[in-house]
């Protein structure tokens, strides 16, 4: 595609990607208590970026650890409801693409072990139809950002979240649609199971914090119509974006791996933007 160039790092993301390429992470990361310990310990450490921008919408994210079997929730259904060719259409006019001959536009094959919860929208949605996302959703009324998402995660995915389950938080993300987005990091034990609300969510998937450390992953995309570098993450078959690639990608680097990375100035893709 004419105008896109990859490996365009952000400040901050230099360092942190070098490092990254030096190996790359074959065995699943078990779901156990150093590693709750680990995540919690470092969002601990992190030093909290919030937005102060008065003029953009509060929302809330969930960013849910939780264990994951490969063969029990490694499964994508859309390789069962869309052909080949149907889902190559679902990966057009976005940037690179074109490069990426192996795109399949699923996450199959992507669970097994400590693992983060990431929804498909229902194609009946208004808003970002389709798309991959977090549970979450705008900040109603006079309850808190941390009240938002454990609503939320309640109402997407059938999770009752407290606040014994919060490891931390992560940096806001401001969209290009006007939202300020608050994520906030939670541990699910083996005793929760999440359910997709059939209104909202199309399918749930385990995503593998292995997986999330692929050498391929993060791609920086530039794009004509921003100075910002789009964000990509490869998952599975198909890229995931921000604002969700930007809290995936923050949440890996920070929670998991102790990297100090801000994502905020990362851009969204144009069909991202409404």
């Amino acid at each position: 595609m004419q105008g896109v160039s990859f490996r365009i790092y952000p400040e901050g993301c230099r360092v942190y990607a070098a490092k990254r390429m030096e190996g790359h992470m074959s065995k699943d990361v078990q779901f156990d208590a150093d590693l709750r310990l680990r995540l919690s310990s470092n969002l601990g450490k992190h030093r909290l970026r919030e937005s102060d921008d008065s003029e953009l919408i509060r929302a809330s994210v969930s960013v849910i650890v939780l264990n994951s079997d490969a063969a029990a929730h490694g499964h994508d259904p859309l390789t069962d409801t869309a052909t080949p060719e149907e889902r190559k259409r679902l990966l057009a006019g976005i940037p690179g693409v074109p490069s990426d001959a192996d795109l399949s536009g699923t996450v199959e094959g992507t669970a097994g072990g400590a693992a983060v919860l990431l929804t498909r929208r229902t194609s009946k949605l208004k808003d970002h139809p389709g798309q991959w996302a977090l549970p979450g959703g705008r900040v109603d009324g006079n309850e808190s950002a941390l009240e938002a998402a454990i609503r939320e995660a309640s109402e997407e995915v059938g999770l009752d979240l407290t606040p014994d389950n919060l490891l931390g938080r992560l940096d806001d993300y401001p969209t290009r649609s006007g939202y300020a987005i608050s994520p906030f990091v939670f541990w699910v034990g083996n005793d929760l199971e999440p359910e997709a609300n059939p209104d909202e969510v199309a399918s749930i998937h385990r995503i593998s914090i292995r997986e999330l450390s692929r050498p391929d992953s993060p791609r920086f995309i530039k794009i004509p119509e921003s100075d910002r570098p789009v964000v990509q993450l490869p998952v599975g078959g198909d890229l995931i974006h921000a604002p969700t690639g930007a809290i995936l990608y923050q949440f890996r680097a920070v929670a998991y791996e102790g990297t100090e990375v801000r994502v905020d100035e990362l851009e969204q893709p144009v069909f991202a933007w409404r």
